[in-house]
């Protein structure tokens, strides 16, 4: 790949000069450039561990370094020779700054450790980790080998009842129901041999269904009183800093397990050094920011969007719809950013990096790759571990096989935390931005919901592009195993580009999720071929759409406002009034849900007339006036119905009737002025 220092430094504004052996020969250039203070950016990440031992050898070097892969990414690949504008984009965007810093969650451990499983397996795995760690041992049956004769470990046995939590935190609930009490017990062996049944194995636990009640056990055993077959169920609880789980069946079934967790098959050796190295105290950046007042979940103990809860699969988040919210555990979460993306209102975004962040880079890449001549960008998401594994194989197969094209020349590589945390409003704004299209590249590490759930906001976006006109397919879900499946991809990279903007957007990243989405909105219709009225979109995973009212079962109670969380749906204080803002709407259904007379539907639609932003009429009523005092407190509709649901019952007749047509405050002065209502004071 021909690299041009100073086209690349033209459009960077800098001056360039081109190394092709830094790491070796060239290290003194290296050195000198991170005493200077500036950042310095490594245009390869080969060798990232021989940089950081020179800098570390390297007297007042105080720079801080950076590396992004331009030679699997953009130089190995059929069209290297068009790839220097990808490159200054790659380049541009290492000289970002880092996220700014977030609050942090902590664990901390000391080590002690629970092994589940059979008693030989589950002692061979503490042979690998007593050296470093407490460990207790759950035992599940003796297993092919039974226990040690040598009791080298505290070993608990009963019925599992729950485990709960992570690292640093467990906590395990079982009850001890076997007539052996494991603590007391010597491993004499004694009971073994005196039961005629066999009954007792080398788990030193009595099978219940083997005995038949012959006591010779309790007999030999009256030493050490381990054995009494009259101690009544007990249920006990524990704390461990770890797990290591040997069964079939785990105790978590989650995608994303707890931090701390593991399963282990007897095979793997890396789980053990995995477990050996979670002794001390850890953090992790808090990886969300939940705005109750924002949250769609629920008004008055109705649920509407679920979308954060169903798509989280650390099962960190759970409802609490008493309060009006969700919970989130900061402990269980991985920071997949499934939920952010999913969810319709901006209650929870991204926090590290953020939305702001990411836009940044976004509009760095596309801005620089525009500058520098680039064509047809397309925008590839993927993930920091799997994701840059695969690109990297691809890289190395494009140059040593001629049938493998490597990565075009057009397409700009994104690494992410995690794929699923960048959704629709993101993916509009590389559109706006100057993209020609945004692919997102998933492996094994995504749980299936998460592909179900980029596909349904991939669906809605498509679906608002293509009803602007843009012609094309624009977003596209890439899945891939491993290296040969991303070779198999190659005609996806090499797809032809879709239609783009003819003037690149300016506007920023909002931390508001629904202000970005409205912008890049504005954007992509100001610069569209079509301007329909209304675009139709998909009834899963859209944020965006109206409502349909039934005039004639609609009774005009007003509950759906007070259930609305976006103020999409508002009253009139003056008169009987149901009004609708379609822009607020989020489409979670609490409205829907609340109306008691089911009169009300989701729309999911997009309207481009600025009747969008605007409050419009969706009902309004004859207001019923006091018979008493004439004030309106009510609907003639509402009264109407309320009378005619009650006209048979025996408490609403005569006077009682009456005082359902009349105010709040007249139906208070009639209940104490009439002269045939039995009084409290009146009773003797």
């Amino acid at each position: 790949m021909p690299l041009q220092p100073q086209t690349l430094g033209a459009t960077l504004n800098e001056n360039l000069t081109l190394h092709s052996a830094l790491c070796r020969r060239e290290a003194g250039a290296f050195q000198k450039a991170i005493q200077s203070g500036d950042d310095v950016v490594v245009a390869c990440t080969q060798e990232k561990r021989l940089f950081a031992e020179l800098a570390q050898q390297t007297e007042g070097a105080t720079s801080v370094i950076k590396f992004v892969n331009i030679r699997e990414t953009g130089g190995w690949s059929k069209d290297a020779a068009s790839a220097s504008p990808k490159i200054a984009a790659l380049l541009a965007a290492a000289h970002l700054p880092d996220p700014d810093p977030v609050p942090t969650v902590s664990y901390q451990s000391a080590g002690r450790l629970l092994i589940i499983g059979e008693l030989d397996a589950a002692e061979r795995a503490a042979e690998c980790l007593s050296d470093t760690l407490d460990v207790t041992l759950f035992s599940l049956g003796a297993g092919r080998d039974g226990g040690l004769q040598e009791r080298r470990y505290p070993v608990l046995a009963g019925e599992i009842q729950r485990l709960t939590g992570w690292l640093g935190a467990f906590e395990l609930k079982w009850e001890r129901n076997n007539p052996i009490d494991l603590d007391l017990c010597t491993r004499c062996n004694a009971c073994v041999a005196a039961c005629p049944e066999g009954a007792i194995e080398f788990d030193y636990q009595i099978n219940s269904a083997l005995c038949k009640s012959h006591r010779a056990c309790v007999k030999v055993c009256a030493v050490a009183g381990a054995i009494d077959f009259s101690r009544e169920a007990e249920g006990l609880s524990e704390t461990f800093d770890l797990v290591l789980d040997l069964r079939a069946t785990p105790a978590f079934t989650q995608h994303a397990l707890p931090q701390g967790y593991f399963r282990w098959d007897g095979q793997d050796s890396r789980t053990l050094l995995q477990v050996r190295s979670l002794v001390g105290e850890f953090e992790k950046p808090r990886f969300f920011v939940y705005k109750q007042k924002l949250c769609a979940h629920s008004r008055n103990e109705k649920t509407g969007c679920n979308a954060c809860i169903d798509v989280c699969s650390a099962s960190a988040i759970s409802s609490e719809r008493d309060r009006q919210r969700i919970l989130v555990n900061p402990h269980l979460c991985v920071g997949c950013g499934a939920c952010t993306t999913v969810c319709p209102s901006g209650a929870l975004t991204y926090a590290y990096p953020r939305a702001s962040e990411q836009g940044t880079k976004i509009k760095t890449l596309l801005a620089t790759y525009a500058r520098a001549g680039g064509k047809h960008a397309a925008l590839l998401l993927h993930s920091q571990e799997a994701g840059v594994r695969l690109l990297g194989d691809l890289g190395r197969a494009a140059r040593l096989d001629p049938a493998t094209h490597g990565i075009p020349a057009r397409v700009l590589p994104m690494v992410l935390w995690h794929t699923a945390s960048i959704g629709l409003e993101l993916w509009l704004s590389a559109v706006a931005y100057g993209a020609s299209q945004v692919w997102v590249l998933m492996t094994d590490e995504e749980a299936p919901q998460y592909r179900d759930a980029v596909r349904a906001q991939m669906d809605v976006a498509q679906a608002i592009l293509s009803g602007l006109g843009y012609q094309g397919e624009h977003f596209r879900l890439l899945c891939a195993k491993d290296a040969r499946d991303l070779a198999e991809l190659d005609a996806d990279l090499q797809a032809a580009p879709a239609q783009g903007v003819t003037q690149a957007a300016g506007f920023a990243v909002q931390a508001d999720k629904r202000a970005t989405l409205e912008l890049a909105l504005d954007h992509l219709v100001a610069q569209a071929a079509a301007q329909p009225e209304v675009i139709p979109l998909p009834v899963t995973g859209s944020p965006l759409g109206a409502l349909a009212i039934n005039k004639d079962a609609c009774t005009l109670c007003l509950s759906c406002v007070n259930a609305c969380p976006a103020s999409a749906l508002q009253d009139n204080p003056q008169t009987p009034q149901l009004r609708f803002i379609e822009k607020n709407c989020v489409q979670c259904g609490l409205c829907v849900k609340t109306c008691p007379e089911k009169a009300l539907a989701l729309v999911p639609q997009l309207r481009l007339t600025a009747q969008r932003k605007e409050a419009i009429m969706l009902n309004e009523m004859q207001p019923y006036a006091c018979i008493r005092c004439s004030k309106p407190f009510g609907t003639l509709k509402a009264i109407e119905s309320m009378l005619g649901k009650l006209a048979g019952h025996a408490m609403f007749q005569g006077a009682a009737a009456d005082r359902l047509k009349m105010c709040g405050d007249c139906r208070v002065i009639d209940l104490y002025s009439a002269d045939n209502e039995l009084k409290i004071t009146d009773i003797r």
